[in-house]
């Protein structure tokens, strides 16, 4: 593996303040609500359903139990509350198992009760329990359709709430009549707490005609079955908007930017953020940022040097290629490699920050001026690896991967270009 400039090192320490501003273990229990007067269940959902579920039980008084679900490899050893480990983005058994629990535990709950939903990305697939009438294959072919389509997040969960026995709300209406708090680590742009995990614990604001409308407008195989429901219409019970209590948003991708800013200006550079929400397909987003970095770099842009330009958000990857590896982070930095092409004085990163960069076992990548160069002096071909959905094994080649590990948060990407002009 490459040694890494330093530049590169410089960038891994921005995106480390960025991790370290948003630990779950740390934000969670200043927001943690009050005791209620009889028991208290804890149902924890996501890549950060581990660490906010201890964060819970090592600052709560009195009595405490639950479930905490998040991806294989991301639990932490809980005292009180059960760790479960399921599948993800593909739901599998598993995450039926836990939803059924989650279901139970919230079902035996009564007036005197709270019910303390702790929310993050990834809920979707790990809290996964089909509406009737559905079959586990028919919700995973549907929701790998969907990823593989480009569809932003929004989209993907309104239909994901709609096939659901869980999502939606219908765990808070399972919960009745206790009373129902939901803590939120925020992974979606704009930081829409109903789009976290499809919302097992909030109103939803969706109908069934929006998720077919989603399905249409995606030309997405569904099975017949999901069709048949969807055009039904429903009559199964949701909350509605104001029939909750509101939830209460713990981190975000503006809370990780904003150490990163503070990072940068202890370097000495000129931060520029471009937003914590963007959205778009991967590689128009690099290329974008790449011609922004480059007026950066010759004096035109609305900073001067030494500058780092600093995102935030979800991009998508519209899968074109077979057999291609690689999430989103590294898409977007193959398509800034390509429009940059070579440019001196650039560097970057970027990583999704729950360690995952789509189903790799990388956070993401970084980037230098020699990028390009050196992956041509190993016989690949950038736009032939980007045309592919490739972009993994060319910066595996280069020893360029960055590799984290589970970070047990998830606020979604975040990617920072150096301009040293």
């Amino acid at each position: 593996m490459a040694e890494p400039s330093r530049q590169a090192l410089l960038l891994r320490r921005l995106f480390d303040a960025a991790l370290a501003a948003v630990d779950p273990l740390s934000r969670t229990p200043p927001h943690l609500p009050s005791p209620p007067a009889g028991r208290t269940a804890v149902v924890a959902f996501g890549k950060a359903a581990a660490a906010m579920a201890k964060a819970a039980e090592e600052n709560w008084a009195g009595p405490l139990s639950g479930l905490a679900v998040t991806r294989y490899g991301h639990g932490l050893a809980c005292r009180r509350i059960e760790v479960m480990e399921a599948a993800h983005p593909t739901p599998d058994e598993a995450a039926v198992a836990a939803a059924r629990k989650a279901l139970a535990l919230a079902g035996a709950l009564g007036p005197d009760d709270l019910l303390l939903a702790l929310a993050s990305g990834g809920g979707s697939s790990l809290l996964t329990l089909p509406a009737p009438g559905l079959s586990l294959e028919d919700e995973r072919a549907v929701g790998l359709a969907l990823l593989r389509s480009g569809a932003p997040i929004g989209e993907i969960n309104t239909v994901r709430r709609h096939l659901s026995a869980i999502k939606g709300g219908r765990l808070a209406l399972a919960a009745a009549p206790a009373r129902v708090e939901t803590l939120v680590v925020s992974d979606v742009p704009g930081d829409d707490a109903a789009l976290v995990a499809s919302g097992p614990t909030l109103a939803d604001r969706t109908t069934p005609a929006d998720a077919l409308a989603v399905l249409r407008r995606r030309r997405i195989p569904a099975p017949e079955a999901v069709f048949r429901l969807l055009e039904a219409g429903g009559d199964r019970p949701v909350p509605r908007p104001g029939s909750v209590a509101p939830p209460v948003v713990v981190a975000a991708a503006a809370d990780a930017l904003e150490a990163a800013v503070e990072a940068a200006r202890a370097e000495g550079l000129n931060p520029l953020v471009l937003g914590d929400a963007l959205e778009g397909e991967a590689r128009e987003v690099g290329a974008a940022h790449a011609r922004l970095a480059l007026s950066i770099a010759q004096g035109r842009g609305p900073v001067a040097p030494p500058a780092v330009i600093l995102s935030g958000g979800e991009t998508t990857v519209t899968v074109t290629g077979k057999g291609g590896r690689g999430g989103r982070n590294a898409e977007y930095l193959l398509g800034l490699a390509l429009a940059l092409d070579g440019a001196r004085g650039i560097h970057a990163i970027a990583c999704d920050t729950d360690g995952i960069d789509g189903t790799e076992d990388n956070a993401g990548a970084r980037l230098g001026p020699d990028s390009l160069a050196r992956a041509r002096a190993l016989g690949l071909d950038p736009a032939s690896r980007l045309a592919a959905n490739d972009a993994y094994r060319l910066f595996e080649a280069l020893g360029e991967l960055v590799v984290t590990g589970p970070t047990r948060t998830n606020v979604n990407d975040f990617r920072a270009i150096l301009v040293e002009g």
